[in-house]
């Protein structure tokens, strides 16, 4: 039976529009359920992030299965941004791939982790669910404000360490190359946590990997939105408008700044992170007429 076309498809960010930046967690139920009635009506729902697919797996996945998701949906994950991938069906997550061509070695890792242990490990945690990139992040009984405060030192650490293994990597206006004049790696710092990655990883690479899985189970809509609350996730945008997507992108935290895109950016008022979240997702259930 062929796949039904759906007037919509997702593309969306996790920690921000679906998980609290606070807990970690999805904290509004309604998003759980929309969801899932978004699914059972065919929209195709990709959850591009930087998270990990074990961090997926617990926070967003298990919920859903909680909940019940429907017999027949198509929904995907792409996590450290393209590194990381799987199908998403009834009982949960596919087989997991990693592009181990991504990932960073294997001594910048434990020098990395040592000396978050030694130096950073009031503010913050090293993730150890990463497989392809690393991420050092805030934890959850520390005050945003004494992490940011911390934040600073890291990144000059991180960065440190990164020249010393002889790796090429940028961190804002920062630049050190590798023997040959290369930069295969940057820091990524973002409201609670960074990210240490391959240059080749972003959004809209982990967009086009998403579309792809897609376009092998039957048509593609080509109304689309992208969810997300850091200037990054609008490259999910770009890439569906450069493949000649109806596209437009909801930024739930604005106050970042909004981007001057080719495409239409929406506000959701005055809510932000998962707040407006809810509010986008239940807004396309009752536009699209979908049964509760």
């Amino acid at each position: 039976m062929p796949t039904p076309v759906s007037p919509l498809g997702l593309l969306l960010d996790v920690d921000g529009p679906l998980a609290s930046p606070v807990t970690r967690t999805i904290a509004t139920p309604s998003i759980l359920s929309d969801l899932i009635t978004l699914a059972a009506g065919h929209v195709p729902i990709a959850f591009i992030t930087g998270r990990s697919a074990d961090f997926i797996r617990e926070q967003v996945v298990a919920p859903l299965v909680a909940v019940g998701l429907p017999e027949t949906f198509r929904m995907y994950g792409v996590c450290e941004k393209g590194a990381v991938w799987f199908p998403i069906g009834p009982g949960g997550m596919g087989e997991v791939m990693v592009d181990r061509a991504v990932a960073l070695p294997t001594a910048v890792i434990e020098e990395v982790r040592k000396v978050v242990t030694e130096s950073f490990a009031n503010e913050m945690f090293f993730d150890e669910t990463k497989q392809a990139m690393i991420s050092v992040e805030q934890r959850t009984d520390v005050s945003h404000e004494d992490f940011l405060a911390r934040q600073p030192e890291f990144n000059a650490a991180a960065f440190a360490i990164l020249v010393k293994h002889g790796l090429g990597v940028r961190f804002d206006d920062q630049e050190a190359t590798d023997r040959w004049g290369e930069i295969p790696f940057r820091l990524d710092a973002t409201i609670i946590s960074t990210d240490i990655e391959s240059v080749t990883l972003d959004k809209d690479h982990a967009a086009k990997r998403a579309l792809a899985y897609f376009a092998q189970s039957g048509p593609l809509p080509r109304l689309w939105r992208s969810v997300g609350d850091s200037r990054s996730d609008y490259r999910m945008a770009d890439h569906l408008h450069e493949a000649g997507y109806d596209v437009s992108h909801v930024d739930v935290r604005p106050s970042d700044g909004i981007l001057d895109r080719p495409y239409p950016v929406i506000v959701i008022g005055d809510q932000i992170h998962d707040e407006a979240g809810a509010t986008f997702l239940h807004y396309w259930v009752e536009k699209l007429a979908l049964p509760d």
